[in-house]
């Protein structure tokens, strides 16, 4: 058990991906008393609970530089963090099921080679290579990235804990932030159901939280909350389907784990908020036929287990990224479903914007001040 700390120079709210990468990037970048509050156990929200997927395929310019310096640290992060992160890139295939759609994929795509990311369009028969188990007569198009994939959120988020803490980081485990306290026009403290921490920064990365622990601070964030489900299969012979199969028109994502397990998820109809993360049997049978019918060769296999978490929407399903209007308080919220995948790079952003006030990325235009003004950002590849 950590001693208590009540004083500190950064706070970060939240013990999932966003935060502990949050807290590894400012002690690498030398702060030396970094706290983390976590309400529940580490990982234990919306990381431990979302579908795993890395990709640097997207429709705007942000999110591609996002998703592609992100992935360039995946790459790295199990040497830099000294454990395994489960990365495995066998790709992201984008199924098109009508001409307007393919048309949209093949626009990102010039966006993403303008960028440096080497999307391609490929053929029926090259993306049955790629994905053996894809029955797809319906498609129109195909696009792939051969560096997108997926990784372990629990083996990431603790290899970032872990690291953290040989740095000097303190996290503290099923403490709920219940207050944060503001004199003028900046930060002062946070009260916890432990007690009082006194700090001049907190970072606020609460996941589907966010909003209410933004409102503590003064601060009105426009996000709000939606149940996705997700079911997983028994494994099966790896190879059914290697790569991340996605379409945004037949509203799934479904991925083969290096273990043989099949696991897949769609965005909810009616988006519920639902904070105790339900299971329904509707989806069930929905995700079990579009397994069926996208992957005939999973017909008859079994379904191990169904869970939910909660993607934090913001109003263009972009995050909100910076320090706000009550000094010494940031955001890293609103991901909006891809919080695991981007946080390598927001946590980085997040240290130098502390540190140095500049990024090494322009993370201007996601300052959450862009909703007042109406420079909404809005991006077309989410499921």
């Amino acid at each position: 058990m950590m001693e208590w700390k009540d004083t500190a120079e950064v706070v970060v709210v939240g013990g999932g991906v966003q935060g502990m990468s949050v807290a590894y990037n400012l002690a690498k970048f030398g702060v030396k008393d970094v706290v983390v509050l976590e309400k529940g156990s580490i990982c234990s929200g919306s990381t431990g609970r979302c579908g795993a997927g890395i990709r640097a395929q997207w429709g705007t310019e942000m999110n591609c530089r996002l998703g592609l310096a992100s992935l360039n640290l995946f790459e790295q992060l199990e040497e830099e963090l000294g454990m395994d992160v489960g990365l495995n890139q066998c790709g992201y295939l984008m199924v098109a099921y009508k001409e307007s759609e393919f048309e949209t994929l093949k626009k990102s795509m010039a966006l993403q080679n303008s960028l440096g990311i080497k999307t391609r369009v490929v053929s029926r028969e090259e993306a049955l290579e790629i994905c053996p188990g894809l029955s797809a007569d319906d498609a129109v198009g195909f696009t792939f990235h051969e560096r997108d994939g997926h990784a372990d959120p629990f083996l990431t988020t603790f290899a970032y804990q872990e690291a953290a803490k040989r740095l000097g980081v303190t996290v503290h485990k099923f403490t709920e932030v219940t207050g944060i306290r503001v004199q003028g026009d900046r930060i002062a403290g946070v009260e916890t159901s432990k007690g009082f921490i006194s700090t001049r920064a907190v970072v606020n990365c609460a996941g589907p939280y966010a909003q209410f622990i933004a409102a503590m601070a003064g601060v009105k964030i426009p996000n709000y909350s939606e149940r996705h489900e997700i079911i997983i299969t028994e494994p099966v012979e790896f190879g059914v389907c290697p790569p991340m199969l996605m379409s945004f028109s037949g509203n799934y994502y479904i991925q083969q784990r290096p273990h043989g397990s099949i696991i897949g998820g769609c965005s909810p109809e009616g988006h519920p908020e639902d904070f105790e993360n339900r299971g329904t049997a509707d989806f069930l049978e929905h995700m079990s036929r579009t397994f069926v019918k996208v992957l005939p060769r999973t017909k008859g296999i079994r379904v191990v287990r169904q869970w939910s978490g909660m993607y934090n929407m913001t109003p263009d399903k972009q995050p909100e990224l910076g320090e706000t209007d009550v000094k010494g308080f940031y955001l890293s919220t609103g991901y909006s479903g891809h919080g695991f995948m981007f946080a390598p790079i927001s946590g980085q952003l997040i240290a130098e914007l502390y540190t140095k006030g500049t990024t090494s990325i322009d993370i201007s235009m996601l300052h959450y001040k862009r909703f007042e003004r109406g420079e909404l950002i809005l991006e077309p590849a989410v499921v």
